[in-house]
């Protein structure tokens, strides 16, 4: 049974990177490969209803994330259509790529650990498609995104979902993990930074429209839709760390409000324009394809942990390699391939409080190994994931032009952990 879930796995995971050339759409690989799984681990499993169970168990941990993706993306649609972002990108006025590249990967490396790396590299893409009309000059630029989200998000504890975890398990405390890993992340930005500087040469077309897409917004009504927005998703970890709901609850109530107030806003308009500017056409203008491909991704890594095929990884590596650094950096390095959740879930469980206290530096390392890995392939996190939809990423094309960049961002902020520890 598990070797015929590996090998479905296997099968869809090459059906996804070869998307272009199978001309078949990631979404439809990645479901089918996750239906297949859980088909296979239900007709061979003996007891049906502790399947169904299990299964059940998976779809509402998923249903928060996808609702959260959901609606993060409808707020970002909402301020574009409302032609919010024009605010920031007509003041970008940086036309040289090298500089432009630096300002956005910053913006994004400390906006990262407030709104969460998945949110952030959703408002940046978006913002970035205003900026930079170029196609190949984007895709340098989405790849950045990429490594900063995750390098911002791995030293905030609600900047990633695996730092959360930790968080939230009581391995780590906020404030030690920031004081810990901001410079690792740092150095996780910086490095990549430096090897795609030389690649980007010359002045950037920008895409920034000067008329506004719609005469009846005001740049008043832009400014109100673009920091209540902004707002809305800043404050979701608040509301998290408030009230101990998942975030999806927050974003769910932010949608709200945006809703009720682009609908007051627009109250003067005729019917036609306040629809294109409502959040029920906003809902139909976000990739539904990338969410139920986030779903299939996450069914096919559920299946691999319900057989206890990830546990069992984790106990071999334990195993056969011994020393934590080696073995949390190989596992920072898998959750580019499998999802960092599980992964992250059978650390803990192999761990325990009792030999590996709060602050411990397995902990701390392991945030950023799990964090900041996922960057090395494009379909290796969750901003990767999002991306990918967004801005119509290759998966060749990033493993060709940024993987080799991100590992290298990757060990360079690995190795000033262990140098800054040592010391």
């Amino acid at each position: 049974m598990t070797g015929l879930i590996i090998i479905i796995f296997i099968l869809g995971y090459a059906a996804i990177a070869l998307e272009h050339t199978i001309k078949i759409n990631k979404t439809a690989p990645a479901l089918v490969a996750g239906v297949l799984c859980w088909t296979v681990y239900m007709l061979y499993s003996e007891n049906k209803d502790a399947v169904s169970a299990q299964l059940l168990e998976n779809l509402g941990e998923f249903s928060g994330i996808l609702f959260f993706l959901m609606g993060a993306m409808t707020i970002v649609e909402i301020i574009d259509m409302h032609d919010g972002f024009d605010i920031i990108t007509q003041r970008i006025n940086q036309t040289n790529k090298r500089k432009l590249l630096w300002i956005i990967s910053a913006i994004t490396f400390f906006l990262s650990p407030v709104l969460d790396n998945l949110t952030t590299a959703i408002v940046m893409v978006s913002l970035l498609q205003k900026i930079v009309k170029d196609e190949k000059d984007r895709l340098f630029f989405v790849g950045m995104i990429v490594i900063a989200a995750n390098a911002g998000g791995a030293w905030s504890p609600v900047g990633d979902v695996t730092t959360t975890m930790l968080w939230l398990g009581g391995q780590i405390t906020a404030g030690n993990i920031i004081k810990e890993l901001l410079l690792p992340s740092i150095a996780c930005l910086v490095i990549p930074l430096l090897l795609i500087s030389p690649r980007v040469k010359g002045n950037v077309g920008q895409a920034v429209n000067i008329v506004k897409s719609n005469p009846l917004l005001t740049e008043r009504k832009q400014a109100i839709v673009l920091f209540s927005g902004m707002l809305v998703l800043i404050l979701v970890p608040v509301f998290k760390t408030l009230t101990h709901l998942p975030p999806y609850m927050g974003i769910l109530i932010g949608l709200a409000i945006m809703w009720i107030l682009t609908e007051k806003i627009g109250g003067s308009k005729e019917e036609l324009d306040r629809y294109h500017l409502s959040p029920a056409y906003a809902l139909r203008k976000i990739d539904t394809g990338s969410i139920l491909f986030f779903l299939g991704i996450l069914l096919c890594i559920a299946a691999l942990e319900r057989v206890g095929l990830l546990h069992s990884l984790a106990q071999t590596m334990e195993a056969g390699i011994g020393n934590k650094n080696i073995i949390v950096l190989a596992m920072g390095l898998i959750s580019a391939i499998i999802d960092n959740v599980p992964l992250m879930a059978a650390a803990q469980g192999m761990y325990p409080l009792s030999h590996y206290p709060v602050n411990d530096t397995l902990w701390e390392f392991l945030a950023y190994c799990t964090g900041t890995g996922g960057s090395v392939l494009i379909i290796g996190s969750a901003a990767g994931v999002a991306v990918m939809g967004m801005a119509k990423v290759n998966f060749f094309w990033y493993l060709r032009n940024i993987s080799w960049i991100a590992l290298a961002g990757y060990f360079s902020g690995a190795i000033t952990y262990l140098v800054l520890n040592t010391i």
